[in-house]
């Protein structure tokens, strides 16, 4: 039987590892507000540049920022504070990526580390003519990489809920 439905091409992968990132700032005074705790905007700035080189890790071309839908601060930010920011990729559709990113500070002194914040991020991968490109499958090597991913599922219908899209669709109206 005929069908004019092309299959799509089998995308490469790209495992989760290739993709992570690990950003380290010094906290300056020109980063707080007058309390001496780094701004919340300033984080926020970091969490996107980590995030947004880990998607094009894994895109391997430009990926702008779509959404940042949850972002927690647990604790602040002081000047003179190294911040830790790590980055990897969750989960990947056609053209968009979920990137997680993890932040700490760690005392300079003693090498501790106290997590500060958590954020999730997506971005669309762009071709040359900033137009939307189909990117590679991510592959979960850790199981680790596979409890994240699921995470990243239910995120992704949350979202996809509250724009009014369900997927997979649901039954129609009733009239």
């Amino acid at each position: 039987m005929p069908t004019d439905v092309t299959p799509e091409p089998q995308r490469p992968e790209r495992p989760v590892s290739e993709s992570r990132v690990e950003m380290v700032e010094i906290m300056f005074p020109n980063d707080a507000n007058p309390a001496g705790t780094v701004m919340g905007g300033r984080v926020m700035h970091l969490i996107d540049v980590a995030a947004a080189v880990a998607a094009g890790r894994h895109a391997r071309t430009l990926c702008v920022t779509a959404s940042a839908d949850h972002i927690d601060f647990r604790s602040p930010v002081r000047v003179g504070d190294l911040l830790i920011l790590k980055a990897s990729v969750n989960y990947v559709g056609t053209t968009s990526l979920e990137v997680g990113v993890r932040v700490e500070v760690e005392d300079r002194k003693t090498g501790q580390r106290r997590h500060t914040s958590s954020a999730y991020l997506t971005f669309v991968a762009l071709d040359d003519a900033r137009q939307p490109v189909v990117v590679p499958r991510l592959g979960l090597e850790t199981e680790h990489d596979r409890r994240r991913h699921a995470e990243a599922e239910r995120r992704r219908l949350a979202r996809l809920i509250a724009r009014g899209k369900e997927f997979p669709p649901g039954p129609p109206a009733a009239p």
